[in-house]
């Protein structure tokens, strides 16, 4: 029997008239056997797959893409059975790698932020402009991202990361959830190509300049899908902030080749980054919890963080209460946090309240927290000359400030939250809700929320407030 090695050997000689060694290259997430082939100072990359629909997917739209000017692997050959190929050697630098090597404390320097931003402009002429004369043919295991696609995704997240992960859920609504889930995703557009695995790890940098791989699960689908993927990358943990930036710049690309709604894009946007993550963690759990695979537990504090960005920042506009009974228990679980290295950045968000219009509700998962009644405290309120104040105003500040009581009641209050914001720094938790209630809303609760956040700020730690009643408020 011969060995496969030589099946790349020969089309490496066959391409270019030499001989060639090989080196295993890691391919982390691949079943595929990977090597670089050396040989009178050239190098290649060749595969060795044997699902061979697989290699003739990735091979037909690698011809296709770099027929269509995409900055993708060049194609040299494959042998007669297609279970060999070989390709152009795009180096060794990943975008995660050079983001990695790059990252400061601060966020992603100008140079990273740079190659993000070439690689979202690129996004939309491959699914797009390229994408419009692709064929359906080459597209597998199915030729579009459709309903069974999406329940394969789903299922994959149930068995091999709820279930391995000892994450509860009810079977039976659980997979009610997943139907009508799919069904809000199918409602968008999906007549462009999706590349099904566009992330940081499948784009490498060469002279600045980026190139593709990996897209060998392309099929139809809609565009959100992987803009998602890239923006919400487990390990990659680009800063939120660029994030909605990058999103806004692919819509605007986008919108040079092909109609778009912004406002209808949006609307699907975090469906697909859910059903992104749940993909992705499905992979971690099989490749971590099944095959004892390490590297992939240390994306998942990663990825409980992602899906609780969602959960604060977006609705969905379909009722799905035991997928997002999963969601907060996942979100709520110290142990899953905890895996691997992962050192990530608490924000407490602080809130003022009135008690007159009900208690805050917060929707972060993880069912904790403090809020503090200040009624108990001095009220400005009472003054007339504070009537039309509220705690954001010196004159407010410099009464309250001056109050025994008040200082005494907020250094109890604060010391119970140091220590919580101490805990949750340890366990990798990244979010903590802290609300201060009053009568109106409007004075002491407000002064103690930003008293709190000046407070955490000085220490280094993350703080957001926001006042609910300030629609409330008497204007001066």
């Amino acid at each position: 029997m011969s060995d496969p090695l030589d099946a790349l050997k020969d089309l490496f000689r066959a391409k270019f008239g030499e001989s060639a060694s090989l080196v295993p290259v890691r391919a982390e997430g691949s079943n595929r056997r990977i090597y670089r082939l050396s040989g009178a100072g050239r190098t290649a990359i060749g595969v060795l797959n044997d699902d061979l629909k697989e290699n003739r997917a990735l091979i037909d739209f690698s011809k296709h893409f770099h027929k269509n000017g995409i900055p993708v692997p060049e194609f040299y050959g494959e042998n007669a059975n297609c279970s060999a190929y070989l390709e152009e050697d795009l180096g060794d630098l990943a975008l995660f790698q050079f983001l990695s090597k790059k990252r400061t404390a601060a966020g992603f320097p100008r140079d990273v932020v740079a190659s993000y931003q070439d690689v979202v402009r690129w996004l939309p002429k491959i699914q797009i402009v390229a994408g419009k004369t692709a064929d359906d043919k080459w597209c597998y295991p199915r030729k579009s991202f459709d309903r069974r696609s999406m329940l394969w995704d789903l299922n994959y997240f149930k068995y091999y990361f709820l279930t391995l992960g000892g994450i509860p859920f009810h079977e039976e609504r659980l997979e009610e959830d997943f139907q009508v889930f799919a069904g809000y995703l199918l409602a968008a557009e999906r007549k462009h190509l999706l590349l099904r695995d566009f992330q940081s790890r499948n784009v490498m940098l060469r002279d600045g300049k980026p190139y593709f791989i990996d897209y060998q699960g392309a099929r139809r689908g809609a565009l959100q899908y992987d803009i998602a993927s890239l923006l919400y990358d487990a390990k990659a943990d680009v800063p939120f902030e660029l994030r909605d930036e990058l999103l806004d710049l692919y819509i605007a690309e986008a919108s040079k080749h092909a109609k778009i709604d912004k406002r209808e894009f949006k609307k699907y946007f975090p469906g697909f980054v859910l059903i992104r993550i749940m993909q992705a963690m499905g992979a971690y759990g099989l490749r971590g919890f099944h095959e004892k695979k390490p590297l992939f537990l240390q994306s998942i504090p990663y990825a409980i963080r992602n899906i609780e960005h969602v959960l604060l920042t977006s609705g969905l506009p379909v009722e799905v209460p035991e997928l997002m009974g999963v969601f907060k228990r996942l979100v709520g679980s110290s142990a899953l946090r905890q895996f691997g290295s992962a050192k990530l950045k608490l924000t407490v968000r602080i809130q003022s309240f009135s008690y007159k219009k009900g208690m805050p509700k917060d929707d972060s998962g993880h069912g904790g927290g403090f809020v503090f009644d200040c009624r108990c405290l001095p009220n400005p309120g009472r003054l007339v000359e504070f009537k039309a104040s509220s705690g954001l105003d010196a004159p407010v500040v410099a009464f309250l400030s001056k109050e025994d009581a008040v200082d005494r009641w907020a250094r109890s209050a604060f010391s119970l939250v140091d220590q919580t914001v101490e805990d949750y720094g340890r366990r990798n938790f990244t979010d903590l809700f802290v609300a201060f209630g009053c009568t109106g809303g409007q004075h002491r609760s407000v002064y103690l929320a930003e008293r709190l956040a000046k407070h955490l700020r000085d220490q280094g730690v993350s703080a957001v407030v926001a006042h609910r009643e300030t629609k409330s408020w008497p204007k001066a």
